[in-house]
């Protein structure tokens, strides 16, 4: 018998409760999707080993120290077609690393500025950015790749309008600051070589960029912190270029510049962008832009119209209540879909085989492949590359994001 005073019984865990209470309903569906994603990779594994080609011919990646037997026209390392495949893999993965970081450095400041100048009062520069931002973003980037590589290739002059005639007179055209040349084999430009103590320039190089950074950020702690405007241009100028010209001058000119110039035949000496690289980057450029562009518009409306008349009220300039007021609050709108468009661009670098640009899709998917039949090898280390650089850009943009993310008191 029971009083009034008893504590009421606790009542048993009955397995019932893994899916009608909600206390545990989230877990047990995560622990049966967990169970159903080992057993489907558990069997395609089994599939794999069972599979009678992949057990007669096994699985290796000797085929890497083998000679790679094949030419690749952007070289941003040395290599000739009797290194190995591994070193061919190195060359497509350094080519796609350098268009995938140019392209999302320049497609952030087309980005930045159409959707910045699409909110302009100005009714034509407002309309060219909403035509240039609708253009673009709706018609596919292998277009736009296609399109820009058949304008470079057949618009530019040829190498031999830039020869030296043999009666003596000057060539139809000439060098661009004795620097540059835009030819239909690609663009010449110079190209910076390193003797001695040549790294030691290039981590001064690094530290300076650094240092920029620290002293925006300082300049924005004393604005924020205290009201106080510091100087930021000619202090990250200073700091920019004095160090390494300092360091130029004392260790003798360890790294110099070596120009292009015109042979018998052919340009020599300095470094060519073909025409694949440049259509390749351009075009990935102006189509994230695009949308960075659509990004950065979101993030600037979703600031209150309060800020900017608050700042206005405090007698800021248009310009300094764009970088100080409402940029700064519209990041934190803006980042996490620019990491989305920084990978998009990673990602959309394998279409280059279309132009001809042999980055690691052209070679270890593409040559390497068909020259050993080591599919599931040279798949396995495509998908390994792409997903560590994806994570890699990622991880920094997250870094970035949480630096700049609304803290809370």
């Amino acid at each position: 018998m029971t009083t009034m005073t008893d504590p009421p019984k606790a009542e048993g865990f009955r397995f019932g409760q893994l899916i009608n209470d909600t206390r545990y309903r989230s877990y047990t569906f995560q622990f049966i999707a967990l169970i159903l994603l080992f057993l489907f990779f558990g069997w395609m594994i089994n599939n794999a080993i069972n599979n009678p080609v992949l057990q007669q011919v096994g699985i290796s990646f000797d085929f890497l120290q083998a000679p790679a037997g094949y030419d690749i026209n952007q070289q941003p390392i040395e290599y000739t077609s009797q290194s190995t495949h591994l070193r061919a893999t190195i060359v497509g993965a350094i080519n796609t690393i350098i268009v995938a970081v140019l392209a999302c450095v320049t497609a952030t400041i087309f980005g930045v500025i159409a959707g910045v100048l699409r909110l302009s009062n100005n009714w034509i520069i407002s309309k060219l950015m909403a035509v240039y931002v609708e253009m673009f973003r709706n018609i596919p980037v292998l277009i736009w790749i296609i399109i820009i590589f058949t304008v470079a290739a057949n618009t530019f002059p040829a190498i031999s309008d830039f020869r030296l005639p043999r009666d003596g007179s000057d060539p139809e055209r000439s060098l661009l600051f004795g620097m540059f040349a835009a030819t239909n084999q690609g663009v010449f430009i110079p190209r910076l070589t390193f003797s001695g103590q040549g790294w030691l320039i290039a981590a001064i190089v690094a530290a300076s960029i650094l240092g920029v950074f620290g002293w925006r950020s300082y300049a924005r702690k004393q604005l924020y912190d205290h009201g106080r405007e510091v100087p930021t241009l000619l202090p990250s100028l200073a700091i920019l270029i004095l160090p390494v010209v300092i360091a130029q001058v004392v260790l003798g000119f360890p790294v110099g510049m070596e120009n292009p110039e015109m042979g018998r035949f052919r340009f020599e000496g300095g470094f060519l962008l073909r025409p694949s690289l440049i259509a390749l980057w351009f075009a990935l450029s102006i189509y994230t832009g695009a949308f960075i562009a659509e990004n950065v518009r979101a993030g600037i409306l979703a600031v209150s119209k309060g800020q900017t008349e608050a700042a206005a009220a405090l007698g800021l300039r248009p310009g300094r209540i764009m970088s100080l007021v409402v940029l700064p609050q519209a990041l934190r709108v803006i980042i996490p879909p620019l990491i989305s468009q920084y990978l998009n661009i990673t990602k959309n670098t394998s279409l280059a085989i279309a132009v001809g640009y042999m980055d690691l899709t052209g070679t270890l998917g593409g040559i390497t492949l068909n020259q050993t039949g080591r599919a599931l090898e040279c798949i396995l280390l495509l998908m390994a590359f792409y997903l560590t650089f994806s994570l890699a850009i990622s991880a920094i943009m997250n870094v970035y994001n949480n630096s700049v993310a609304l803290k809370e008191r």
